[in-house]
């Protein structure tokens, strides 16, 4: 009886251990089961927070990336593009084949050349290449004479009249200022007036010629009717812009060029190259209202003057303009105002008749130490307060020479793609060397 009750003593003791061994078990089980539900709750409310709602069938050429789970890796964020750029070498080697393919001297081709690319040298983009495939459609269709040397038609011991006989520009350009500087070395002033021209780029090309002279430059032209009058809805006045340089000691300089619009009309087109609007006050629709499309302002053809509206003084401008047509084209016989024709990227098949005026003086006729008072003028407008310490005083050059030092860092001249586009249809269509890049 006692073996009996042993045995029976130690199966319930076995049975009660395997009974608990199996509560402790399913306790466990439980515990972890409550544990997967917590976790998945905090995982689906952090996924929530983190993504958007997928659509029940992704597509099957769509990137499905998005449905796996997500795993550590380096960013797959697309490597900045490097800009193409051309050094000024080459640009001027297209420009030079390019009017070369046009029967242009190679004299008059590198001095055109030379021009356009200071203009984008100097950072006035609207002036160089960019304006390329205008000179050569004009060239193309004999509406500019690539060959003609300006003629003396009449002159002082200070003074000359000069027909350009509808030569290129810079060919007339230079001409003109180079027979002012000898003028103001004999007699302390050299004007020069021309008619019979045609676009003559950047007007600080010149007056930096009288510069290295020693000498004050200034010079002006009229162009097409692109600015409105103040009040008017059509135009009647060109850019006419204007430029005048003073040297300064140890290379410093003042150097003013400036359209008397309230922008030249190939910052219109560099805006509408690049798809981007135009600011407030640059140029009008056909009711005369201002308008911020790149595309509508560039067809229009209507600029405001320097300061915008009537309000803001924009016939101020609007005077300033008229000055200029006055001194280079009324008094140079060339067309002035309206008379001027309309040109445009296709070329234009009457002579443009543009005047223009080249000054020189040499300043040593007047006070002493020119050089010298220039240097402390500039360093005067340049030490004002600024409204930014982070962005001082410039006055008037320093922005081009600014811009230069980028290109001469950087290697070479970036350009819009636009235009990249247009030179390489320039090559095709001209049978010459494309442009390399760096």
């Amino acid at each position: 009886m006692a073996s009996l009750t042993l045995r029976c003593s130690r199966r319930a003791i076995a049975t009660n251990t395997h009974t608990s061994s199996n509560w402790r078990l399913i306790h466990t089980l439980q515990r972890r089961q409550q544990l997967q539900q917590a976790c998945g709750r905090v995982l689906a409310a952090a996924a929530a927070a983190h993504t958007t709602t997928f659509a029940a069938e992704p597509k099957a050429n769509a990137n499905n990336s998005a449905l796996v789970v997500p795993k550590r890796s380096k960013s797959t964020c697309p490597k900045k593009k490097h800009p193409k750029l051309v050094t000024n070498k080459e640009s001027r080697r297209f420009m030079i084949d390019c009017f070369k393919a046009v029967k242009v001297p190679e004299e008059h081709a590198v001095a055109q050349a030379d021009l356009l690319i200071a203009a984008d040298y100097r950072g006035h983009f609207s002036h160089g290449m960019n304006r390329l495939e205008m000179y050569i459609n004009d060239l193309a269709i004999n509406s500019t004479d690539g060959a003609a040397e300006p003629k003396i038609l009449k002159e002082t011991p200070s003074t000359a009249w000069v027909d350009g006989l509808n030569g290129l520009g810079a060919v007339v350009g230079n001409f003109c200022m180079d027979l002012a500087i000898k003028k103001a070395k004999n007699v302390g002033v050299g004007w020069v007036c021309a008619k019979g021209s045609n676009h003559y780029g950047i007007a600080c090309w010149y007056v930096l010629r009288a510069m290295e002279q020693g000498l004050v430059g200034m010079s002006m032209t009229n162009t097409s009717p692109l600015m409105a009058p103040t009040g008017a809805k059509e135009a009647a006045l060109g850019t006419n812009p204007l430029s005048l340089g003073a040297p300064a000691a140890n290379g410093d300089k003042f150097l003013l060029d400036m359209a008397t619009t309230a922008v030249a009309v190939g910052k219109i087109e560099i805006q509408r190259r690049k798809g981007a609007p135009l600011p407030d006050g640059w140029a009008q629709d056909p009711e005369g209202n201002v308008t911020n499309d790149a595309e509508l302002g560039f067809k229009t053809a209507c600029l405001m003057p320097l300061g915008g509206s009537e309000l803001t003084s924009g016939y101020k401008g609007f005077g300033l303009g008229a000055m200029v047509d006055i001194l280079s084209g009324v008094m140079s016989g060339a067309k002035y105002s309206t008379q001027v024709r309309k040109w445009t990227h296709t070329g234009a098949d009457i002579k443009a008749d543009l005047g223009h005026v080249f000054v020189a003086v040499d300043p040593a006729c007047f006070a002493p130490d020119f050089e010298g008072r220039m240097s402390d003028f500039n360093c005067r407008l340049r030490g004002v307060k600024p409204t930014d310490p982070k962005r001082p005083v410039m006055i008037a050059g320093d922005m081009e020479a600014k811009n230069m030092k980028n290109v001469d860092k950087a290697g070479g001249l970036e350009y819009l793609e636009d235009q990249l586009k247009t030179c390489e249809e320039l090559a095709k269509r001209l049978q010459i060397r494309p442009m390399a890049f760096i």
